[in-house]
């Protein structure tokens, strides 16, 4: 029987039924979930995870095969030729530390398949083991049906939240491969693409936001107590890993593990209406990879220098503050009615610190995104990747003032040095408490 509080959320949340009826092992501690759609190198995916290191605790893997229903029959193909070479493969290979299963979802409701969907059920499956043997502080990590990982990539997770026992979670460290058998032109596009992820986290934290996390499906982690605290994983075909994680980060003390690899697929794809696929596909068709313009996290640097004095001073003289702001910040304050956010923080908080958590939990991940396109729009164009990332580097005293951008593959190299000399480690409490 599950616990009252799990019953409470698969009756509030819940989108099927049981689907694994074996038992779990009593030690299990990770579980792997990796959506699949029209996907024909799973077995490379699962191959890549049978050849980790293996943990302390038990591990299963949930593949959740899916399609919507009315489908086209290529789609419905190629999924039915993957479940029967994934069940061939895993035939094959018996281990009760390391165990595959293989969910099958064909009929989809077609206004809600997708990769969130996906996620979501292998994501409720999880929780639903990790109950049943009153683990509930067990890792459910997100992967990609064409991801590879390093060998201790089992080991440094289960190592990294054992000594954060606080964090409801963590973003894995990734790289997309810079070379292979793909065309040239396909890792100069990924190379860019990874450039402008980077640069936007890394330009968040230089504006002065303390929850700046990557936040990709194939890199995520929750504990399966926070996974079910906050509602469960969304139901949306892209960009489910942002709203999910930043729904996670907001609990505080979420960390970065850097001590491991994950190397997302750098091919071109259609699957999803953007991310990496999306990207590297039109790249090839001639666009160029884009990114938002450093004056906009400039801006919002402004208004973050400030907020320890404004709540320091009280919410009356902090609005004096305000007119020192650049223009564009004011109004997109304006539009989102923060005097009445102030005034409900101020009004429930009894320290500087303690509002000074409220206001970013109230100006969190998703109202910065919110911010830079709007700033973004204000300043009518994007810029460049690499010019950016150089102006960036640059305000950060990491490269020269001035001078041409120097090639994207050097610029991607600093950043991946700068994500990767990230701290995993506990450094604040969760966000809005501390009243």
């Amino acid at each position: 029987m599950p616990t009252p509080e799990t019953d409470y959320y698969f009756r509030r949340f819940g989108f099927c039924e049981r689907q694994i009826g074996t038992p779990p092992q009593p030690d299990l501690g990770i579980i792997v979930v990796i959506p699949c759609f029209n996907e024909p190198d799973l077995v490379g995916s699962l191959e890549s995870l049978w050849l980790c290191d293996r943990p302390n605790a038990s591990v299963e893997v949930i593949v959740v095969v899916n399609s919507p229903a009315g489908c086209s029959e290529e789609i419905r193909s190629q999924n039915l030729a993957t479940l029967k070479t994934a069940a061939e493969w895993t035939g094959q290979r018996r281990d009760p530390r390391l165990t595959f299963n293989l969910l099958q979802f064909h009929e989809l409701p077609p206004k809600q398949a997708g990769v969130g969907l996906a996620r979501k059920i292998g994501m409720d499956e999880a929780l639903r083991r990790f109950d049943d043997v009153g683990r509930l502080d067990g890792i459910i990590a997100g992967y990609d049906a064409d991801c590879q990982c390093e060998p201790n990539y089992l080991t440094a997770l289960e190592r990294h939240l054992r000594q954060n026992p606080r964090s409801p979670g963590c973003s894995i460290y990734f790289e997309h491969p810079l070379s292979g058998p793909l065309p040239p032109q396909v890792y100069e596009a990924v190379a860019a693409y990874e450039l402008h992820l980077r640069y936007y986290v890394q330009a968040l934290r230089y504006a002065g936001f303390p929850h700046s996390h990557h936040t990709i499906g194939s890199c995520m982690t929750v504990r399966a107590e926070a996974y079910r605290k906050q509602g469960g994983m969304n139901k949306r075909k892209a960009g489910e890993d942002f709203y999910f994680l930043h729904k996670i980060i907001a609990l505080g003390g979420f960390t970065d593990l850097t001590g491991t690899t994950v190397h997302p697929s750098p091919r071109p794809s259609d699957r999803v209406p953007f991310g990496t696929g999306k990207a590297v596909r039109a790249c090839l068709a001639g666009a160029e990879i884009k990114t938002y313009p450093l004056d906009a996290f400039l801006d919002l640097k402004c208004l973050f220098d400030r907020v320890p004095e404004m709540c320091r001073i009280g919410t009356t003289r902090a609005f004096e503050k305000l007119d020192a702001l650049p223009v564009i910040v004011r109004d997109f304050l304006g539009d989102q009615k923060f005097a009445d956010a102030l005034a409900e923080i101020d009004e429930n908080t009894s320290s500087a610190a303690a509002l000074q958590k409220r206001f970013f939990r109230w100006f969190d991940g998703f109202r910065s995104m919110k911010f830079i396109h709007y700033a973004s729009a204000c300043y009518a164009h994007r810029g460049g990747v690499g010019e950016q990332a150089a102006r960036l580097l640059a305000a950060m005293k990491y490269g020269p003032a001035c001078g041409a951008a120097p090639p994207l593959r050097d610029l991607l190299r600093v950043y991946r040095d700068l994500d990767r000399a990230a701290k995993g480690i506990l450094t604040d409490t969760p966000v809005g408490q501390g009243v």
